[in-house]
């Protein structure tokens, strides 16, 4: 627990970046234009609509539409702080857009009334007489909109942004509970000492006493003082990777620091410590970014943000080159090489030794009793349930499972990869798409439906350089290794069955590989 505690300053730090920041510019943005909308019904009925419509969007999609959209814009980084902060901006403006015209048309006609009798301009009548009594409307709608996005920030993770969702996902995903719990109760008690000093705020300028307002104030400008200055640190790592001098093409390169990053599942987490220990072996120091989505972190590589990940043959195939699922191992190795290197600089290290492909599993007693041990064999029973992971289902392997048996079934749920296999075993679901390095098909004793067609890509797990990395000699050396299947299937059920740590799970495994090369003179 120390050692969880130790890491949450950064991340708080990062989380309270996001939060202040995207509250500012949503305040910026959003008070004007309510201001100018509030008489005129139909654009404020518009301007509402349209920030309803993007409240109602989750969380991890409109973070998935804004990355694409940063892509394609190419002025932002499309990884990291800016989605995050685009996306949190956007879902922060409706409660303060509908309070402040709420509390603008809300004021008491008499006064406005009263003022314009006065000699008062429209410009005046709003400083003086419309904005103070909607005051304390508008700080309500601002302190719902903080407590929003202190929530929501801890979606940012699969971005790249750093915050208290990196340890609220990476303990879901590991079953460690304690880091889940660090995770959960920090962003709560974030959220309640904002919300406690915009009450504050609210409050004193509900009973006008100007004076109270001070103090709250003065918090808030603690904090934005202590923002400005760990926001450099926070905000810029990714830049400074793509600043750093970037080798050409051929060229070797001695790094001193390199970024590996790693996605949302067991597997991945374990490998990124395995990484991160051989590299540090070999006297690189390693900066690590966790639970990234497929695309993003394929993006990350391309454009400079990470250094190196470990992804599978099959993902990169389907998902990025586009081609079709059914074609064989060698071709899938051979072409996926040379597209890496001459469409996006990216080195692909020799596979890792083992594949990890997706898998259809069953229970043996539901399989025994429907007589199931086939994908054909499925086909005969649409009355069955299945359940995926979040990508499962979007993907071109599903399309092509489909395609190739047939297959229909009479419920579809979707499940986070860390609750799939336990919906399986307590009867939620049928079947699931597992993953065959997975510890828990043993575990559960799950039967794992043979694939005759060969529906399904490879999907070899190898190590992914970016550009700044593809030269480096102590890091090619370092990540050239190979996993058995077998110590890969023990390290993950290490995590999800023993509820060890990734780095105690890949410190098991990097003594099965035995010790890392001498990667001191080699050349990659």
């Amino acid at each position: 627990m120390s050692e969880l505690l130790r890491g949450v300053p950064p991340l708080l730090a990062s989380h309270l970046v996001l939060v202040l920041a995207s509250l500012a510019i949503a305040i910026a943005i959003a008070l004007p234009l309510a201001i100018v909308v509030a008489g005129r019904p139909r654009a404020a009925f518009a301007t509402i609509a349209v920030a309803s419509v993007i409240q109602t969007i989750p969380g991890l999609a409109l973070l998935a539409v804004v990355v694409p959209v940063l892509a394609a814009i190419g002025w932002l980084r499309p990884f990291g702080f800016a989605p995050a902060l685009i996306a949190l901006t956007l879902y922060a403006m409706l409660p303060i857009l509908r309070n402040t015209i709420t509390g603008l048309r809300g004021v008491d006609a008499a006064a406005i009334e009263a003022a314009s009798g006065m000699g008062m301009t429209s410009r005046q009548l709003l400083a003086r007489v419309e904005l103070p009594l909607a005051a304390p409307v508008i700080a309500a709608g601002v302190r719902t909109a903080a407590v929003w996005t202190v929530g929501t920030a801890t979606l940012a993770t699969p971005v790249g942004a750093s915050c208290l969702g990196n340890y609220i996902f990476a303990g879901l995903q590991t079953r460690n509970f304690a880091m889940l719990g660090v995770g959960i109760a920090f962003a709560a008690a974030l959220a309640l000492v904002l919300d406690g000093l915009l009450a504050l705020v609210e409050h004193a300028l509900a009973g006008r006493r100007k004076g109270r307002v001070a103090v709250p104030l003065a918090c808030f400008a603690a904090l934005a003082i202590a923002v400005i200055g760990v926001a450099p640190r926070l905000v810029e790592p990714s830049r400074a990777v793509a600043a750093s001098s970037s080798p050409a093409r051929g060229a070797v390169a001695q790094l001193e620091r390199v970024h590996i990053g790693g996605k949302t599942f067991t597997e991945q987490y374990v490998l990124v410590e395995l990484m991160r220990q051989r590299l540090e072996a070999a006297g690189v120091s390693v900066d690590v970014v966790p639970s990234l989505g497929s695309t993003v972190i394929f993006d990350a590589l391309v454009n400079g943000d990470l250094d190196a990940y470990v992804d599978y043959t099959g993902t990169l195939w389907t998902n990025a080159m586009k081609r079709p699922s059914d074609a064989p191992r060698w071709r899938v190795l051979a072409e996926l090489d040379g597209w890496l290197a001459r469409e996006h600089d990216v080195r692909a290290l020799p596979p890792l030794g083992f594949e990890n492909t997706y898998v259809l599993a069953m229970r043996r007693d539901t399989a025994e009793r429907l007589g199931v041990h086939t994908l054909a064999d499925l086909a005969r029973h649409p009355e069955v349930s299945i359940g995926g992971d979040y990508e499962f289902f979007g993907r071109a392997e599903w399309t092509a499972l489909r395609g190739s048996y047939g297959l229909s079934f009479a419920r579809r749920a979707t499940f986070d990869p860390a609750l799939l296999y336990d919906a399986l075993v307590r009867g939620e679901v049928d079947v699931i798409s597992a993953f065959s390095s997975d510890g828990r098909i043993a575990a559960f004793d799950l039967v794992v439906l043979a694939d005759p067609r060969g529906a399904l890509p490879p999907y070899d797990a190898l190590v992914l350089l970016g550009a700044r990395a593809a030269g480096d000699a102590r890091v090619s050396c370092a990540l050239g290794m190979r996993v058995p299947i077998e110590a890969m299937r023990r390290a993950n059920a290490l995590v999800d069955r023993e509820h060890d740590t990734p780095a105690a799970a890949a410190t098991w495994l990097a003594a099965q590989l035995g010790p890392p090369p001498a990667c001191g003179g080699v050349t990659p």
